[in-house]
């Protein structure tokens, strides 16, 4: 413990740490994206129904909810890093033999068949990454600067579109659809090496200060959830643990804002670059770097909310406020992406969807993952984080199926704009009229009972 370093040294590992799930969490959703980028080429070589594209884009969905709460209990059983590193070698091979489908399938019903099944498997391998990541940002950070810390990895679909859309409109253009996924796959497995020698827990990680340490401490880290002790803790998980995990309206309030925030996600992921290219004319390529305002949008949205949502706090707003604000006003700037399904101009597209996922960067920067970390108990970290995960990716399941049925049953792309669209309102109006307080949930906690009257004069909530 400590050993090895100046006591009176200041350290900041647990900025090392963060960027390292960062860049994890970047690797997947490059592995979960890239089929977009790929999808056109992949259906006209193989002659897919746009229904059949939505149904492989769905895949990992299916199995990435399937996989959340067995996940984030082996994420409470065996912490952090192990159950990250196994995944992350396991999906990285995934992702690597959805280069070789070509090979191996024989016509349209073989295609569909391997493709779904290996999205499938590499949804269900990937399942406890971002738990696994909500549990270090626990671990490695005082309840002030999670907010930042949760924002940053929450945004990493940004990064992953910004770095590996135009690189993988690149690899098929020139070499074939099957290069982002060999890609991706090699750089997955390498990533596990770095994981596996850089994380520790905070008390036993070889460059961390004494003040460091007693910084993450006293500001409410949770230091030793992945300790031995913890994690086998014969009174980790009761009933009431799992009830008020169920059936608190705060926390299905945060559930079904993820699936909110989740729906415009797997749209950008999987239909976008679809979209430029078959609704709006853009080849593969440009279509690639089309994608790339957006998504830098998102992501400083999401640093923007994060901020802005731990300065609230700072400056003695409630918490409650402190993540909500954020995310209703951020979800209203979404919303403003049905304007893209009025103008003819690819300029003005552009524009449109990058104003509306700065939003939603901010939307998921201050009130997704944040209240995740603020709110489940230190018992059920893994499972908390996994039930949120779970209800919000129903929308990965039902996003890409749905948009694909109304653009077939339509024949173009509005109505399927305004279906997402409509998602960034249910959440606001959720998060301000149904949510109530944000508080840590206790064992047999299974409601808010009392109703939060927001003071923005002076930021402190009230309650009758």
């Amino acid at each position: 413990m400590l050993s090895n370093k100046a006591a009176d040294k200041k350290s900041y590992v647990r900025v090392g740490i963060l960027m390292l799930i960062l860049f994890l969490s970047v690797v997947a959703y490059a592995d979960r994206s890239i089929l977009s980028i790929s999808g056109s080429a992949i259906k006209d070589e193989f002659g897919l129904s746009s229904l059949e594209l939505g149904f492989i884009l769905s895949a990992f969905s299916w199995a990435y909810v399937i996989g959340q709460i067995p996940g984030g209990l082996f994420l409470d059983r065996f912490g952090a890093k192990k159950v990250y590193g196994v995944t992350l070698v396991l999906w990285s091979l995934s992702t690597l033999a959805m280069g070789f489908v070509g090979e191996f399938a024989q016509g349209a019903a073989g295609v569909i068949f391997i493709m779904f099944s290996l999205r499938f498997l590499l949804g269900l391998i990937e399942a406890p990454s971002f738990p696994a990541n909500a549990r270090v940002t626990i671990m490695w950070f005082p309840k002030a600067e999670r907010g930042r810390a949760s924002s940053l990895f929450a945004s990493s679909q940004y990064f992953a579109v910004a770095i590996f859309s135009p690189l993988s409109g690149w690899l098929v253009s020139e070499f074939g659809w099957q290069w982002p996924f060999f890609v991706l796959g090699l750089i997955g497995i390498a990533s596990f090496f770095v994981w596996m020698t850089f994380m520790r827990e905070p008390r036993h990680h070889p460059l961390v200060s004494k003040k460091e340490l007693e910084h993450i401490i006293d500001g409410g880290g949770l230091v030793d959830i992945d300790s031995i002790q913890e994690r086998k803790a014969k009174s980790r998980l009761s009933r009431a643990t799992v009830k008020g995990l169920l059936t608190s309206r705060m926390l299905w309030c945060a559930y079904l804002g993820q699936y909110c925030i989740i729906a415009l996600s797997y749209f950008f992921i999987t239909w976008f670059p679809i979209y430029l290219v078959q609704a709006r004319g853009m080849d593969i390529l440009h279509a690639g770097f089309a994608t790339i305002a957006p998504a830098i949008c998102g992501f400083a949205g999401g640093i923007f909310g994060g901020y802005i949502s731990d300065s609230l706090l700072l400056k003695g707003v409630s918490l409650s406020w402190a993540r909500k604000a954020p995310y209703i006003v951020g979800m209203v700037m979404a919303a403003t992406l049905i304007g893209a399904a009025i103008v003819d101009s690819n300029v003005w597209i552009v524009a449109i969807m990058s104003f509306a996922f700065f939003g939603k960067g901010v939307a998921a920067g201050a009130g997704t993952w944040t209240v995740i970390s603020d709110t489940a108990p230190k018992e059920a970290i893994g499972l908390a984080g996994a039930i949120f995960n779970c209800v919000g990716n129903i929308a990965g399941i039902v996003t890409p199926i749905m948009f694909g049925y109304i653009v077939a049953i339509t024949g173009n792309y509005s109505m399927g704009l305004l279906f997402v669209g409509a998602h960034c309102i249910v959440g606001a109006l959720l998060f301000l009229f149904v949510m109530g307080p944000i508080e840590r949930v206790r064992k047999g906690q299974n409601d808010v009972t009392k109703r939060e009257i927001p003071d923005f004069k002076t930021g402190q909530r009230a309650h009758r």
